[in-house]
This record gives C-alpha cells, structure tokens and sequence, in this order.
C-alpha cells in the first residue's frame, strides 16, 4: 500500500485537508494565532479562521484568550484520536441497535475491488473465523494480517498458510511453494471463500462467495496443492483440508 503522509492520515479522521494541515501546523507550533498559521501555511486569514473554527468544533483544538488576543491550542494527537474513536463506537452501538432488519444473505457471488475493501474483507473474515482458516498468498500481503493471525492463535483456531518466503509463525502450520505473485485466496470454515489478485499497482479484485459449488471447488484446489507441497517437504498431508 502507498505510504500515507501524516495529513492524509489525519483525513481519516474526519478532517478536511486543510484542517488536517493546520491541525499539523498547530501540534508544531504550539498554541499561536490564527495570523500565524495563515502565515505559515500561506493561507488566506479568513480561510485559517474558518478551519480552525471548524477544527475547534471536532475537537482538535482549543481556544486559548491570552488578554484579548485569541489562540489556539492543539489537542493531543493521542488524546484527539482516541476521543474520536469513542465517539465512533458510540456510534456504531447506536447504529447496530436502530439498524434495519437484514434480509437472509443469498448464495451467490461479490466482485470487492480495491487494495484497503480487499484488506478490510479478508480481515473481518479472519476475526469472524469460528474453526479454521486457510491462506494463499506471498509473504508480502500475509504480513498484513499479523494481528488478527495472533489473535486466532490466543483463540488455539486452526491456521494453515501457503506462501513463498520463510515466516516466523511458530504456531501455523506453514507450506512454502513457488512465488505467489499477486495471487490471494483465502477460505474460512468451509463456508466462505475470498480469491483474486492484490498487489501495488496491480488489478485488485477478488471473488467473495459462500455459494457451495464455488467453495467446495476451491476446497479441492487448495488440497490438491497442499499435497503437492507436503510430498515436497516431506510433511505430512492435511487430511482435514478446510
């Protein structure tokens, strides 16, 4: 994934551009004037009044009278996200409570597009996995999942992973193949499957299914393969493949 820079990071967080780059501004300087940060950014005044007005309202900085001159002083990036993230949570509770009836999800097939909706998929599937999850895909794109694999092993889920380079996974059991390239593919408790391509400036689409047929021909693929590479490494095969 392309580096982030600290401005576009803030911009997660509900920040306009321009709020972020002031709010920026603000954790460099200190506590200083709306002139000051106009004059630093090389913005208008009335343009840095606005957004830091607007900063102030989500809760990134505070006013700061000092006599009858106004300033502004930055709320802890420490304190300003995690003040944000509560909130959102607050949210999301209120949202779950009040949502609509889901309708009774139908066998069929997802196209996900897009490196962060891929990642975001295959780590809710993960976390939602309730036996046993298998993963194909090189070393590079499985170290995006280190946190939720340590959270499968606190669970003792099972985890096995086909990839192309050593990893330090003592607790998985691990078959190395040839390079995967941008292949992925991912299936968890025999009920759901998430295949397709992923990598930096590639074509990222995958197939998300729980259709049967779909799953189970994947199942037959990925113990074909794992056999394959058992044979190769001397191990012994997964004779509970998925």
């Amino acid at each position: 994934m392309v580096q982030r820079s600290f401005v576009e990071t803030l911009m997660m967080f509900s920040l306009t551009r321009q709020e972020a780059a002031i709010y920026q501004c603000l954790l460099g300087e200190g506590k200083t004037t709306g002139y000051e940060v106009a004059k630093q950014l090389g913005i208008s005044r009335s343009n840095a009044y606005n957004s830091l007005a607007s900063l102030t309202e989500k809760g990134g900085a505070y006013l700061a009278y000092e006599g009858k001159t106004k300033k502004y002083a930055p709320v802890k990036i420490d304190e300003f996200c995690k003040n944000h993230l509560r909130h959102l949570e607050e949210a999301k509770s209120w949202l779950v409570k009040h949502a609509p009836d889901e309708k009774q999800e139908t066998e069929g097939y997802i196209t996900i597009e897009g490196e962060v909706n891929i990642l975001d998929k295959m780590k809710n599937l993960l976390l939602e996995t309730t036996e046993r999850a298998y993963i194909s895909c090189n070393r590079s794109f499985l170290l995006n999942f280190i946190g939720e694999l340590e959270i499968l092993k606190a669970q003792h889920k099972k985890v096995v992973i086909i990839t192309d380079q050593p990893v330090n996974m003592p607790h998985f059991k691990i078959y190395y193949g040839e390079d995967r390239k941008t292949s992925v593919g991912l299936i968890v408790d025999s009920r759901f499957v998430m295949t397709g391509e992923y990598g930096e400036g590639g074509d990222n689409t995958c197939l998300y299914s729980g259709q049967k047929y779909f799953v189970d021909l994947y199942k037959k693929a990925l113990a074909n393969e794992i056999k394959l590479l058992a044979l190769k490494e001397g191990k012994k095969d997964e004779k509970d493949i998925c």
